[in-house]
């Protein structure tokens, strides 16, 4: 089984940016390098969405059109850990932010299906105000 750990949310004004980071751990030997990594969020009264994902490289990104241009994926595969860079941050981006991580040994693309990621972050809330 692998734990994954999300920190870096905050309370930021409209504009403002901010880093969260995902650390993951398993099983002796554990590389993300074989891991699917996304980030999904969940606001009050809202389904969970997928935001970005990434290949077992990273070389392979996808994003929620409403932040395209805005958040950036990224993943230090040798320190196990992902990254969101989250940048001219709107209210709308309020939630709680939650890191997943499912096995990719084949290297297919990844995706946002929920079902798949089996690795799930406890959350780290983002709130975006004035």
């Amino acid at each position: 089984q692998v734990q994954v750990v999300e920190s870096g949310g905050d309370l930021v004004q409209p504009g403002g940016a901010l880093r969260l980071s995902c650390a993951a751990s398993g099983f002796s030997g554990f590389s993300l390098l074989y891991y699917c990594v996304a980030w999904f969020r969940q606001a009050p009264g809202k389904e969970r969405e997928g935001v970005a994902v990434s290949g077992n490289d990273g070389t392979e990104t996808n994003y929620l059109d409403s932040v395209k241009g805005r958040f950036t994926i990224s993943r230090d595969n040798a320190k196990n850990m992902a990254y969101l860079q989250m940048d001219s941050l709107k209210p709308e981006d309020t939630a709680d932010y939650y890191c997943a991580v499912h096995n990719n040994w084949g290297n297919r693309l990844c995706d946002f299906t929920p079902s798949k990621y089996d690795s799930w972050g406890q959350g780290t809330q983002v709130t975006v105000s004035s």
